[in-house]
């Protein structure tokens, strides 16, 4: 990648050390990347096992990280302005910390006080990585946006590439570490990057965003939000980070149990290596196509994608579902980032910061809680046709509910109990009666499989079907929200048809922001 200080050039930076800032923070979205993926590829399933979680309580945990997520990036961009990115990243950097210090407190709280606290503990350790998380998205979106004003597409695509980096870095470390190393070990390999960006962009100079350095007031910037279209990109925003972030969050394990854990895992890894080496070619398919262009060829591609890979059984057939998928939902994320930057660069990093804390609301609200309901509600109905009484040994002891739905889905710790025929639990109780303690969780859980084990040839079957029904239903309902997402993305190619087509402006285009304000 070679920059130029031309000002007409594509590749023109703005200030000298811009690849060093790009850099840095790709290695920030990194650092996220990698807790992500550690989390969805087999920490979220040990948590289940040892503290008892459903899987809609599981997207608690993990919608709770994207909704602090959410919440950050739009905060963290309203004051960008004001405080400056360098204050904000040193913030980051000591969050990330303290959040691992809370999650790694959770077998305590378990012992101590147990489910219900061991919930909130995981909850708030997930809400502050979180925290650190938004704060780097609310800095390096403008940040880039700034440094490479002729190319936002290009370089916000290279940047957001260390998503799928640090995914591919987390699901391979799961594979291998899984089962050899304690979750503990597997949740804190994000700090390893989080070191390395601290010391990128410590002592740097960061530029001021566009619209500071235009000195556009605060009014002006709120008057971009008055836009229909900027609007109507937040609505279409809020579901890229539903179909994206909410599927990232589960789809390790849905594949896992439509084939197998560990091919789960691979194909996952699999997926964001395609993303990694697509999101560095953005900027010439952009050039040929438009961005609107290529989001939606991604929406449609997303949705067969997803649906397809609703009805695999083999290997061969899901890698070429994944294929598809990966293929559209690679370039979401930057380049409806870049849409925003280019159509309404008065916004600075407050319209960036609002649509990324959007996406990521969506996706921890409704995406990670709402994928899990529907994996519970689906194998629970399932299971309750195939066996009732099954379904009376397994079910959870509290309903779940989602919005205005409520379903009773199935305790984890007691299907893993069945999927391993005791073996975890029988291990998990001799190394706490060896160690002179006594563990009133596991002590139900064993009081339950004393009874359960009795059934297990008849229960195997049904609950296995069950749990694959329920992850296959979830698939195939999710792909309905690219399906939309296509329909929105015409919509928008022929409202900028109808005023000459899209282009990119500047914060100088005071005619062209002001019909697109009308």
């Amino acid at each position: 990648m070679s920059n130029s200080n031309d000002p007409t050039s594509l590749n023109y930076a703005a200030a000298p050390n811009a690849e060093r800032l790009l850099w840095a923070g790709f290695v920030a979205i990194l650092a996220a990347g990698v807790g992500f993926s550690v989390r969805g590829a087999s920490v979220l399933q040990e948590w289940s096992q040892a503290f008892g979680f459903t899987q809609t309580e599981l997207g608690g945990i993990t919608g709770g990280g994207l909704v602090g997520f959410g919440v950050i990036i739009i905060l963290s961009s309203f004051i960008a302005e004001s405080v400056g990115y360098s204050k904000l990243m040193k913030f980051a950097f000591a969050t990330h910390f303290l959040s691992a210090v809370v999650t790694l407190a959770a077998p305590a709280v378990f012992a101590a006080m147990g489910k219900d606290a061991t919930f909130w503990t995981l909850f708030v350790g997930m809400f502050l990585f979180a925290i650190g998380n938004g704060v780097c998205e609310a800095v390096v979106n403008p940040l880039v946006a700034t440094l490479f004003p002729n190319n936002k597409t290009h370089y916000l695509n290279i940047l957001h590439a260390g998503w799928p980096a640090g995914l591919i870095l987390g699901g391979v470390a799961a594979i291998f570490l899984a089962g050899n190393v304690t979750w503990q070990i597997q949740i804190s390999l994000f700090l390893v990057p989080v070191v390395i960006y601290g010391f990128m962009i410590f002592g740097e100079k960061m530029p001021a965003t566009e619209a500071n350095e235009a000195g556009i007031s605060f009014g002006q910037i709120m008057m971009q939000f008055v836009s229909p279209v900027l609007l109507f990109l937040l609505v279409i925003h809020a579901m890229v980070g539903y179909v994206e972030l909410g599927t990232d969050s589960w789809i390790a394990r849905i594949t896992g149990s439509i084939l197998n854990e560990t091919t789960g895992r691979w194909l996952f890894v699999y997926t964001s290596a395609l993303m990694f080496a697509l999101r560095f070619v953005a900027g010439p398919i952009v050039h040929k196509i438009s961005p609107l262009g290529l989001l939606l060829a991604s929406s449609v591609l997303a949705a067969i994608g997803l649906y397809v890979l609703g009805g695999v059984s083999s290997t061969i057939a899901a890698l070429a579902a994944l294929t598809i998928y990966g293929l559209g939902k690679t370039f979401f994320w930057p380049t409806m980032l870049a849409v925003v930057s280019e159509r309404f660069p008065k916004g600075g990093a407050v319209t960036l910061g609002v649509v990324g804390g959007v996406g990521m609301l969506s996706a921890g609200l409704l995406g990670g809680p709402g994928i899990g309901f529907k994996q519970d509600k689906f194998a629970s109905q399932k299971l309750q046709e195939l066996s009732p009484n099954a379904f009376e040994r397994y079910k959870a002891a509290n309903e779940n509910q989602f919005l205005m739905f409520r379903t009773n889905g199935l305790d984890g710790s007691k299907v893993s109990t069945l999927s391993d025929e005791g073996e975890s639990l029988a291990t998990e109780l001799s190394i706490v009666e060896g160690a002179g303690d006594s563990n009133a969780n596991l002590e139900a859980l064993s009081d339950w499989w004393d009874n359960a084990k009795n059934y297990v040839a008849a229960d195997h079957e049904p609950v296995d079907e069950a749990t694959l029904h329920g992850s296959r239903m979830a698939l195939k309902l999710t792909a309905i929200v690219p399906a939309i997402m296509a329909v929105c993305y015409l919509l928008l190619m022929g409202y900028f048809k109808s005023i000459g087509g899209y282009k990119a402006l500047t914060v100088e285009d005071e005619d062209a922001s002001a019909a697109e304000a009308g």
